[in-house]
């Protein structure tokens, strides 16, 4: 049976998630949605963003998939409790012989390491406004965290910057350069920079041109990948229930031409999509 283990983004930025997923896990199947006709989540409210990624989750627990790992910040932030709490009960028989299925987010893995790659107590977090607007981070690595210092700097032109191509271009560094500023601007002892949006490893090399010297960048594909592992291997029952034929499967409810072209930027290598409608 088809079991593969879902990815969702609300676009293109969890390709490099599951990029480093697939790194570390080649051995499993993946089926990658993106919601690319609603695209940006980050601008929208709450329950919309809830309903939206509530849609695609349901979309791969009917495609056969027992784990879903919403690899958008976005959707971590305003969806992933409603979602664990509120309709995972409702969608779920547990025990080893119902379908046992899972919703995990980025968030979690992330602060519960983030701590520990700085020395001056001072964290700064880059990411798009419906993130920072939800103080998702501040909360969570409160709690893992006490003694840190976080401080958010909200980039809404870095998503745009990236989905038109732009990442590379001369114009791009005004932009990356304006919000670190702002950033160490709060905190000059901020020693770790935390990309909060998939999106942003495309940008890494003009985040380090623009950071001071000796900030530690952070990127969330590693941990993503470093703390899946670690969830199939505590849940066992879960982790025999996903198939392991190493097959790659990619949707978007766009264009399956702009998906492909785009994809294969945040991805690595070619892929083939399929269009499907919710």
């Amino acid at each position: 049976m088809h079991q593969p283990i879902g990815v969702f983004d609300s676009g293109y930025g969890g390709l490099t998630i599951l990029r480093e997923i697939v790194r570390k896990l080649p051995e499993y199947d993946y089926m990658y949605l993106g919601d690319n006709a609603r695209t940006p989540y980050g601008t929208r409210s709450f329950e919309t963003v809830y309903q939206y990624t509530l849609e695609c989750v349901r979309h791969l627990f009917a495609r056969g998939c027992r784990l879903v790992v919403l690899a958008c910040n976005t959707a971590s932030a305003k969806a992933l409790r409603n979602i664990q709490q509120l309709d995972l009960p409702l969608m779920t028989e547990m025990g080893p012989d119902g379908p046992d299925r899972r919703v995990l987010g980025v968030i979690r893995p992330t602060t519960e390491v983030i701590g520990n790659y700085s020395q001056s107590g001072h964290v700064g977090i880059l990411a798009t406004r419906g993130t920072v607007t939800s103080e998702s981070y501040v909360v969570e690595i409160e709690k893992f965290f006490p003694g840190l210092n976080v401080f958010q700097e909200a980039c809404p032109m870095w998503v745009p910057l990236v989905e038109n191509g732009e990442f590379a271009s001369p114009g791009a560094d005004y932009f990356v350069k304006q919000h670190i500023n702002r950033l160490i601007d709060k905190s000059p002892i901020i020693d770790t920079l935390l990309l909060a949006c998939t999106h942003y490893p495309l940008l890494i090399d003009k985040i380090r041109q623009a950071a001071p010297v000796g900030v530690t960048i952070v990127s969330q594909g590693e941990i993503i990948a470093d703390s899946l592992t670690d969830y199939l291997q505590r849940h066992p029952i879960l982790e025999e229930q996903c198939s392991k034929h190493g097959q790659r499967t990619f949707l978007t409810t766009d264009s399956t031409v702009d998906f492909d072209r785009q994809a294969a930027i945040f991805y690595g290598e070619s892929i083939r999509s399929v269009q499907l409608t919710l």
